[in-house]
């Protein structure tokens, strides 16, 4: 390697190292948002739910944004608590709606970092503003907004009746395959027809999954007419290329027929299905208060400033007649969850709502990273962990490949044998383009060469690679799983840091195994200069692009490296046995070598 090839490389590295310093630098975080006064926690009691479980009361939350704002009420809140086998619901009555989500099966930190309490588990809504499954709509539909929360056979019921005469009864009834049915009944007790406003129905909020949770896949989506949208930071912020601050946008609203709604973060999901489908959806950013230090692991910083997505369907105005038969009843089923494919896949071809769209897998890669989201399973029910599950389908891909791999580095080989006598064809008709260009083409169907058979291999596997890219992204599988260093294949395998920043060891030896196999690969013939150079550098983008995704999927593109420098030279080593051979397959005697 040249002394210029050093120095590019070292430059590189610095960048790499110091980018995101340089990002804060010429762009600085705002200051800290100032927070609501929170009440003394000394001076919080504590409320106690009908099986004589304590729950620790939580200070008011602040108001949410919107046209119909949640103004929690002063009243103290009354907590309830209601079990499944998967999940733990509480209940408040502070808009008689759930408030929190536990799952019981998944800790909410994985890996090899050390929690305080290891009994913490991941919850969904957490730390919200507004309660799933609340009604807003101004004083006319909320009053105080206090319900009366009561325990049944089955779940929890909650109900209030305003001055104006409307009863607004809610039965929560959990289910197995974290599935709740929620029914609301709007009743006319009075006389009088009652004029409801405009109404919003909670769905939940978008929160991290615990301190560390940096929120890039925090977001939210709707399906309608087979296909799920969604939105996230971005669009709230409102950059350009990331970097630049445009103007913050504060709501996002779609019109539409819509089958659900959901609000999710990395590997799990809020989801509202209503029975009819609502006709609008309304998102709002919102902050929440700071992480809680019992949630955060020894060594580690909690993210600061979080921040989630609070979504609603919104109803149109409506009038509501006096007497029991004109109750409006509204239904919603609730999946409160992991975003796991399959369990999805099976609810939603049950109810018909493609619910596994919440994946978000796409329609042009989806197939792809459904089949490999499929084959790591099978291979894992045959006892491999997911590590070797991934090194196995890459080591099948590649055997699927390797006759296309192999044309590909003969062609290119062959291309670079020609390259003289194309330097002739370019240097004879350099005054003409259009004719060396014709000369250069028939040259090469003479000799049987193609100059595109060596990215063929490269456009073939593309698909595989952002279909992996993709499964890897929320695939739940992943989380908590070892492999050599690596204590979370789905996040970046940090080992230390340097300065602050992180040393992740996959990015490094992928680069590593790039910059070799781009060493046994000849140049096309005719490529310009700098093209050459770009090609030659291209691992060092890699590794920016990728450093802080997740170890399965640069621990894929290292193992599928290694696989084709290991094909090149084999590819290399079975050529030169065959040159040294007759095309008879025996060996050449010197004596053949020569003319009479």
């Amino acid at each position: 390697m040249d002394r210029k090839s050093i120095l590019i490389l070292l430059v590189s590295f610095l960048l790499i190292f110091g980018w995101f310093r340089i990002v804060e630098y010429l762009y600085p975080p705002p200051p800290p948002r100032p927070r609501p006064a929170l009440r003394d926690t000394n001076a919080v009691t504590r409320a106690t739910n009908q099986t004589g479980t304590n729950i620790a009361a939580t200070a008011p939350a602040p108001a949410a944004p919107g046209s119909t704002q949640w103004i929690a009420p002063k009243a103290e809140e009354q907590l309830v608590t209601v079990e499944s086998s998967e999940v733990r619901y509480t209940f408040t009555s502070h808009g008689g709606g759930l408030k929190l989500v536990e799952l019981k099966h998944f800790p909410k930190i994985v890996g090899n970092r050390k929690v305080t309490d290891p009994a913490r588990v991941v919850t969904l809504n957490t730390k919200a503003p507004v309660a799933a499954m609340t009604l807003l709509g101004g004083e006319a539909i909320q009053g105080d907004g206090l319900f009366a929360l009561a325990k049944t056979e089955k779940g929890l019921r909650a109900e209030k009746l305003l001055p104006n005469g409307l009863r607004i009864v809610k039965e929560f009834t959990p289910g197995s395959n974290y599935l709740m049915q929620v029914d609301v009944w709007l009743e006319n007790v009075k006389g009088e027809t009652i004029a409801l406003p405009a109404q919003e129905w909670v769905v939940g909020t978008a929160t991290p999954i615990n301190p560390l949770d940096k929120g890039t896949m925090i977001k939210v989506g709707w399906f309608e007419a087979g296909k799920m949208n969604s939105i996230g930071e971005p669009y709230f912020e409102n950059s350009t290329l990331g970097c630049i601050p445009g103007t913050k946008r504060t709501e996002h609203k779609v019109e539409g027929k819509f089958g659900w709604a959901v609000v999710e973060n990395q590997f799990f999901a809020m989801a509202a299905m209503p029975k009819l489908p609502a006709e609008e959806v309304i998102t709002h950013r919102v902050w929440l208060p700071p992480h809680d230090p019992a949630d955060v692991p020894e060594g580690d910083k909690a993210l600061p400033n979080p921040y989630g997505f609070q979504t609603a369907f919104a109803y149109p105005a409506q009038r509501l007649q006096p007497g029991g038969t004109n109750a409006l009843h509204r239904e919603f089923t609730l999946y409160t969850g992991p975003k796991e494919y399959q369990t999805l896949a099976r609810l939603g071809k049950r109810m018909g709502n493609d619910l596994d769209l919440i994946m978000d897998y796409g329609s042009f890669f989806g197939f792809v990273a459904k089949a490999l989201l499929l084959s790591m399973n099978g291979l894992h029910a045959l006892g491999l962990n997911y590590a070797w599950c991934i090194i196995a389908i890459t080591i099948i891909i590649k055997l699927l490949f390797w006759p296309l791999t192999g044309i590909s580095t003969r062609s290119m080989k062959r291309l670079s044998e020609l390259q003289p006598q194309m330097k002739a064809i370019q240097e004879k008709y350099k005054e003409d383009p259009a004719k060396m260009n014709q000369k250069t083409m028939e040259f090469m169907r003479e000799n049987k060469v193609n100059p595109m058979a060596g990215c063929l291999p490269m456009m073939v596997q593309f698909p595989v690679f952002i279909g992996f890219y993709t499964m890897l992204q929320s695939c739940i599988e992943l989380r908590g799983e070892e492999f050599l260093w690596a204590h979370d294949l789905a996040q970046q395998d940090t080992v230390a840091y340097l300065f602050g920043f992180p040393i992740n060891p996959f990015p490094i030896v992928m680069a590593v195994t790039m910059f070799y196999q781009a060493h046994l690969t000849p140049p096309s013939p005719g490529m310009d200069p700098a093209q050459q150079k770009i090609m030659k550098y291209m691992p060092m983008m890699f590794v920016v692009m990728l450093y802080n995704f997740s170890a399965a999927l640069t621990l894929y593109w290292t193992v599928q490296n290694l696989l084709t420098i290991a094909q090149t030279k084999l590819t290399k080593l079975s050529d030169a046995k065959k040159a040294a051979t007759g095309t008879n397959g025996t060996s050449a005697k010197p004596s053949e070598s020569k003319k009479p």
